[in-house]
């Protein structure tokens, strides 16, 4: 009886015996001549060790073996069979064109070699084709076990090599977890063992290098010594890392069972793999990058394909996808074969529209593509109306277009292209996708939006209803991170697994859990750390006057963030923070880029001037960039983005790469689509909560060889807001349950409960609007209306039915979209309403806190940085709700206060500076303390004889001698100023500015 083998030699042999049918054991003479028997599960043959020859890095056996069959001149030709200059001559040129074009081009394309055009690979046949078919299957797909790969320590091997012909495309290093070694192993033998120098693991010689255990499967495009950076290929288990049980043989099989089959590696060098040119910002050198795709890549794009070809155009897909995931990867590989999709010998789809707002998209299909096509006879960028009616006439298969610009491009499109199959992908799926979006879509792609001489009141109410709808002829594929309701509700599935109530869920997710644990984006709330702000306001009046207590402390707040004195105190924190815990600390190898996120833009000039004189006064070589759109008048001069950094906005993306740029201060813009790998700490200033939050942080997930964690120091929002933020989107997002349609039946009838509007006002005035009538039409019929609002309704009745109204605008929008059936009167309403209701006036509101800002000032303020501490997050799907469908209301009395009652109640909430004994505090802070300082002598003599930098040096000694002497006096202040870091950069300040401008004045 024989034990099981469970050695790495026993793993080698399970792959060889899943791919060719036998073991493979190394010492077998080679298999040269092997046919591929129909009994081989995928088709592979055994290679011999002995075949290869470390000089060419080819398989000699069956390189010949392969030209011999399907190029039986050629091969005589070049005299393969004998070792020779006719030989060495040809391997000479065939190694020459792989170090330059790499594996995957010479496999596509072939070389040329004197005389002769040499096929390298038969690629898929198409269907019906016998001839393409024979030499298909002509495709000496070997793996080599023990390879001995190297020219000068001939006893190194690896465990496995995967030949196409002769010519190297994979190598694995196998390890097993029962003799207590793991995929982590195996890669640190890559790093360790495996010389990049080598002939072999030179750049896109080896198409992929695998690490694989009985547990998981990584994988590495470019070995680069300890530099070599392995991602996970895995299946993914519990919507994270790893794969699941499997009650069919080990984890891992995947690999060799699914993916690296005849069929499935033929597919992957036709469609995935490939190596992509850029240009460094820096120097302008090339730059070439080798792509293999990631298992969510590969699977999701398979899937779509699969199900496209078996139901045609007319479905829909959502596609959840965390940010990082390689989502433009994703959409270029998707396009790219939706072209040629065919069901039953038809295509599937006349033409592919990418909606993205992303430019780097545009470039990123046109560089997947010219893998494969002439671009310029496949893809073109619709900018313009005409452009997309020229690019169908010009036979373009992709046309990319912006989310803003699709519909009224769609628009224009003439007659003779209405019916056609479209497929459209949508990047960052929004819910602008649904009501008037949709609608101009779908009439420009539908038969719905053609017109007829006759056509009849009703008959343009039905064309209507109908362009809302999504369109039969064309396929959604839409890609987001973060799906809302309306996304999951147009876009996804009905849940199977749902009891009850119909719920909505992605056809494919890969989540944030899982992208994190995988390590293809990091934790951005691992390092969380709220600052707290501690703030005292006095009145400045005689008076007492009342406020609105809401409002009065939304302005409070507000004044207080955007106070100068808070903004410098802030930024110096930034500074020191970035100074002495990222760059001191070398992160992303000393590359590491900061985002500051502000509340608007007269917020990021402020901390542009801030920062930027900080760094100023610490002398340091970092610099400031400050994004926001369009001009702004701050300080009597009318600003932008280019007044202020000195270089055009086009380039701020490229500058942040480049020292001494460190600081990216944003105001909106960056936000969201943001990837920048560098970005390693956000500073955040600004109310953040649901999607924005998730968006915004997400900016810093980006995964870098270098970068190991990420920080958020955050003077605005708590955990817990941010914790509620992330946890709808952890995991799969599901749809709760369905909106409800009669919802839209209650809504009606309360807005004609009202009496603003008659059946017959609606009728006459959606009648002159279809038929083209002139505004002075229109108009009479909407103000007659309005009259009524105005005269018969209370300030009560004017909210809720101008909410009801909106709500109803809202829900039919996106219903109108998805409903199976379609209803006039909802329709004509809809119409009605979408005038009447910008013309509504909105009840007036007097502000009650009108004033305030003029009657307080700031008495003190300082901020306090808590425990950096890891948000957890819950590990299950999220449910959230559908589209709400409920508006109007009424108007919110407000509640009235003293000015002394609400700066109390303010106070008490956000500046309880803990201080026993305030009053003697006070007196020490801006009386005692101050007056010890100033007469110190070195300080003095620097007041009088230096300038100020000089004099702040001297000044920040004496503060500290004092302090040391006010521990007699008071421990409690003493601990404050050596303890809390803010407080005591406040009261430095604070004396600085009260001794120093003190003495100008005296001077």
């Amino acid at each position: 009886m024989t034990a099981s083998d469970t050695s790495e030699r026993g793993l080698e042999r399970l792959i060889c015996a899943a791919l060719t049918g036998v073991p493979c054991d190394p010492g077998v003479p080679g298999n040269a001549a092997q046919q591929r028997p129909a009994t081989y599960a995928a088709g592979w043959i055994c290679g011999g060790a002995e075949d290869y020859d470390r000089e060419y890095c080819v398989d000699l056996a069956q390189l010949a073996a392969c030209l011999r069959e399907t190029q039986p001149e050629v091969c005589e030709a070049l005299d393969l069979g004998t070792d020779g200059p006719t030989r060495r001559k040809f391997l000479a040129r065939l190694q020459g064109e792989v170090s330059k074009r790499g594996t995957i081009g010479v496999l596509r394309h072939g070389i040329k070699h004197g005389p002769h055009h040499i096929d390298l690979f038969y690629g898929t046949p198409s269907p019906g084709n016998a001839k393409a078919a024979v030499r298909h299957a002509a495709n000496r797909f070997s793996v080599t076990r023990q390879l001995r790969y190297s020219r000068d320590e001939t006893q190194r091997a690896l465990d496995l090599a995967l030949f196409i012909n002769g010519l190297p495309v994979a190598t694995f290093e196998l390890k097993n977890s029962l003799t207590k070694q793991t995929v982590g192993d195996a890669v640190q033998q890559y790093q360790r063992d495996r010389d990049p120098r080598e002939k072999l693991f030179e750049f896109g010689r080896c198409v992929v290098h695998f690490a694989v255990d009985d547990h998981e499967v990584r994988f590495c495009t470019h070995l680069q010594g300890k530099g070599s950076w392995f991602l996970p290929f895995n299946l993914g288990w519990n919507d994270g890392a790893g794969n699941p049980p499997n009650p069919n043989g080990l984890k891992t099989d995947f690999l060799w069972k699914r993916i690296l089959t005849r069929a499935g590696l033929t597919d992957i060098l036709e469609n995935y793999a490939q190596v992509v040119e850029s240009r460094e910002h820096k120097t302008g050198r090339k730059k070439v990058l080798q792509v293999w795709p990631r298992f969510h890549q590969l699977d999701v794009v398979r899937r779509l394909l699969a199900d496209a070809r078996a139901n045609g155009a007319g479905r829909r897909y959502l596609i959840q996808h965390s940010a990082g995931s390689g989502k433009s990867n994703s959409i270029a590989w998707l396009a790219h074969q939706l072209i040629g999709l065919k069901k039953d010998e038809a295509t599937v789809f006349d033409s592919i529209i990418v909606v993205t707002d992303r430019r780097i998209l545009d470039q990123q299909i046109r560089d997947t593509i010219k893998q494969f096509a002439q671009v310029g006879a496949t893809v073109g960028h619709a900018e313009h109306s005409g452009d997309l009616r020229k690019f169908i006439a010009e036979g373009k298969k992709i046309i990319i277009s912006t989310v803003q610009k699709f519909p009224f491009i769609l628009d224009a499109i003439g007659a003779e292209h209405r019916g056609r199959r479209f497929a459209i992908v949508i990047d960052e799926a929004h819910s602008s996708q649904g009501g008037r979006t949709s609608a101009a879509v779908s009439m420009a792609l539908s038969a719905a939006g053609a017109e007829d001489d006759d056509e009849t009141l009703e008959d343009r109410i039905n064309r209507l209803m109908e362009a809302r709808k999504l369109l039969p002829n064309a396929s959604y594929f839409a890609f987001t991170a973060t799906p809302k309701n309306k996304t999951l509700e147009i876009f996804g599935e009905p849940d199977p697994q749902a009891e009850g109530t119909v719920k909505h869920r992605p056809f494919h997710s890969y989540t944030m859990k899982q992208a994190i644990q995988e390590g293809f984006i990091l934790d951005v709330l691992r390092y969380y750390t709220p600052v707290d702000s501690y703030y005292k306001l006095i009145k400045k009046v005689a008076s007492d006057p009342e406020f609105d207590i809401k409002r009065a402390k939304k302005k409070l707040r507000r004044y207080v963030e955007s106070h100068d004195h808070a903004i410098r105190l802030k930024a110096e924190i930034m500074v020191d923070h970035f100074h002495e815990q990222v760059l001191a600390l070398n992160r992303i190898g000393g590359q590491a880029r900061a985002m500051v996120v502000t509340s608007g833009i007269e917020r990021a000039i402020q901390y542009f001037h801030a920062i930027r004189d900080y760094l100023a006064e610490r002398r340091s070589r970092c610099r400031a960039i400050v994004a926001f759109s369009g001009e702004y008048e701050y300080g009597g001069a009318k600003l932008t983005e280019a007044s202020l950094n000195g270089f055009p906005s086009s380039q701020i993306a490229d500058r942040i790469q480049q020292d001494p740029y460190r600081f990216l201060i944003c105001a909106d813009k960056f936000q969201t689509g943001y990837d920048e790998p560098l970005l390693h700490t956000m500073y955040v200033d600004k109310q953040l909560s649901g999607i924005k939050a998730v968006q915004t942080l997400s900016r810093l997930n980006r995964a870098h060889p270098k970068k190991h964690d990420v920080f958020v120091l955050d003077f605005m929002n708590d955990a817990d807001t941010i914790r509620q933020a992330f946890a709808d989107y952890y995991r799969t997002t599901i749809l709760a349950e369905e909106t409800d349609p009669n919802k839209l039946h209650d809504l009606k009838a309360a807005l004609d409960g009202y009496q603003v509007h008659a059946a017959a006002q609606v009728d006459e005035f959606v009648a002159l609007y279809l038929g083209g009538a002139d505004r002075d039409k229109l108009d009479p019929v909407l103000d007659a209306c309005v009259a009524d609002y105005r005269e018969r309704l209370d300030e009560d009745g004017q909210v809720d039915f101008k909410g009801k109204a909106k709500a109803f605008l809202r829900t039919y929008g996106f219903l109108s979209s998805i409903l199976p059936y379609t209803n006039a009167e909802w329709e004509k309403l809809s119409i009605f309403l979408s005038f009447l209701v910008p013309k509504l006036p909105a009840p007036v509101e007097e502000d009650l806190a009108k004033g305030i800002l003029e009657a307080i000032d700031m008495d003190s303020y300082r901020v306090e940085k808590q425990a950096a501490a890891q948000i957890q997050l819950p590990d299950a799907d999220a449910e959230i709700r559908p589209v709400p469908t409920t508006g109007g209301g009424r108007k919110p009395e407000p509640e009235l206060d003293r000015l002394s009652n609400i700066l109390k109640a303010f106070n008490d909430q956000f500046g309880n500076i803990p201080w026993s004994d305030a009053d003697r505090v006070h007196k020490l802070i801006t009386e005692d303390i101050p007056k010890r300082v100033a007469a110190d002598k070195a300080y003095r003599n620097a007041r009088q004889n230096s300038d100020r930098q000089n004099a702040r040096i001297e000044h920040d000694k004496a503060l500290a001698r004092v302090m040391t002497a006010v521990l007699q006096d008071d421990t409690e202040l003493f601990k404050q100023f050596m303890d809390n870091e803010s407080f005591r950069r406040w009261l430095t300040d604070t004396v600085f500015g009260l001794t120093y401008e003190q003495s100008a004045a005296d001077g």
